[in-house]
């Protein structure tokens, strides 16, 4: 790697982009409801508004994938800097659905495209330990809802309003905006390996990367459906519901910082299997408990999903080298696009549940409405009660099914590397 390239300054503005695209999930869960009540906003409303940030994601993470090789990191990452600001002003200024609608957009955008140029940049720099420096990476996710949702607690403790909040993001932005503004980049891994654009497109047909696609439907799911609805779903069944974010955050947060041992005692496919398995069981416990046990849910649900993202960037990194940064950026993307239709349809899923808890012949907006009795909006209270378990436990499918498939891959990778030792054995003989 040429000598001007300063890694721990690129790693450093990379962890920082990444931290303002947690921050918009992490203070967006914490105000979600709110935004929901200030511009009179159904659940079908708030899911697609939530599940936009998902579709910019996919779009720019995508397109910036299949360009990054050819205008270079820095661009796109100066790209990002300019949706960012404009999508946390936008916020600021909303006065309704459209306003939110549209500068989520430019959030999602944004934050698909430090992905699309930030994972190929890891991978580039610390091509010797990809799947560990992708965790390490990767932590900033967390440790930004963590320190988003955290803020949303305290500062509405102390009376100061979410477009405050959701302006706290401007500050990361201008620094990291600035820092990658001044550092100089390198090439992308493919590039520097001589590998060409037709082999890299090609490569994205091998059945192993089509099935890591269709995995990371489910793990994006998992993940980031249940982290950003989780204070819709559960404030009715906790006074706390945005801690329980914050638990499995911070869990995650600590996985990712010590994920270079457990990747290395586990494999990348022991590592997804066993998450697959504690996701389900913290999925099981927030949909079945309540109390004190929703905190030991989200522990174990923290647990679960703290290595499935990064850990399929990976995986893919590392086992077909050959999709380059098209690769890592079409799984990304095909975990975001999956998140954004999850929301939408589960958004009108929750309110039907809602209304089927209501006496025959309501309407949620009659509940709704400001002019609503004291037994009305109690009524509607207790049916948000008993919607919002029903949409995790309906969630809770997805995991099994991934302990599933992640048992087979297990067992494939560990065959297709025996017989790879064999053969260099033989070869030897």
């Amino acid at each position: 790697m040429p000598a001007n390239i300063q890694k721990k300054q690129l790693f450093l503005a990379s962890c920082l982009a990444l931290l303002v695209t947690s921050l918009s999930f992490g203070i967006r869960a914490g105000i979600l409801g709110r935004l929901g009540e200030k511009f009179s906003l159904d659940a079908q409303q708030l899911g697609t508004i939530a599940a936009t940030a998902f579709w910019g994601f996919p779009l720019a993470i995508v397109i910036g994938g299949m360009i990054v090789d050819a205008i270079g990191m820095k661009k796109l990452l100066i790209g990002a800097f300019v949706f960012h600001l404009a999508g946390i002003v936008l916020t600021v200024l909303a006065t309704g659905y459209w306003s939110l609608f549209i500068s989520t957009l430019f959030i999602g955008i944004a934050n698909g495209t430090v992905e699309a140029a930030c994972n190929p940049l890891v991978a580039t720099i610390h091509s010797d330990n990809k799947t560990t420096k992708l965790n390490h990476f990767h932590l900033w996710f967390p440790g930004g809802i963590v320190i988003g949702t955290l803020l949303v607690f305290f500062l509405d403790k102390i009376g100061i309003g979410w477009q405050v909040q959701v302006g706290l993001m401007i500050i990361p932005t201008l620094i990291y905006g600035f820092l990658f503004n001044k550092l100089e980049f390198p090439v992308t891994e493919r590039v520097s390996s001589g590998i060409s654009t037709s082999e890299m497109y090609k490569s994205l047909l091998n059945p192993l990367f089509l099935l890591m696609m269709i995995l990371m439907f489910g793990t994006a799911i998992t993940e980031l459906f249940t982290g950003q609805w989780i204070d819709v779903l559960l404030k009715n069944v906790t006074d706390n519901a945005i801690l329980l974010l914050t638990i499995e955050t911070g869990v995650m947060v600590l996985g990712r910082a010590f994920a270079g041992p457990v990747v290395h005692k586990l494999s990348p496919t022991g590592v997804l299997l066993l998450s697959a398995i504690f996701a389900a069981i913290g999925l099981y416990l927030l949909g079945h408990t309540t109390g004190n046990m929703l905190f030991v849910g989200a522990f174990v649900f923290g647990i679960g999903v703290c290595y499935f993202w990064p850990t399929m960037l990976g995986f893919v990194s590392e086992n077909l080298p050959k999709t380059g940064a098209v690769g890592m950026n079409l799984i990304g993307g095909a975990g975001m696009f999956a998140v954004s239709l999850y929301m939408i349809f589960m958004g009108g899923y929750y309110d039907k549940l809602q209304a089927a808890q209501l006496p025959a012949g309501s309407t949620l907006q009659a509940y709704r409405d400001p002019s609503a009795t004291p037994a009305m909006v109690s009524a509607l209270n207790e049916a948000k009660k008993a919607a919002g378990p029903e949409i995790i436990n309906a969630t809770l499918t997805i995991p099994i099914i991934l302990i599933i498939a992640f048992t087979a891959l297990f067992f494939y990778m560990r065959s297709k590397k025996q017989a790879q030792v064999q053969s260099f054995s033989n070869s030897i003989a």
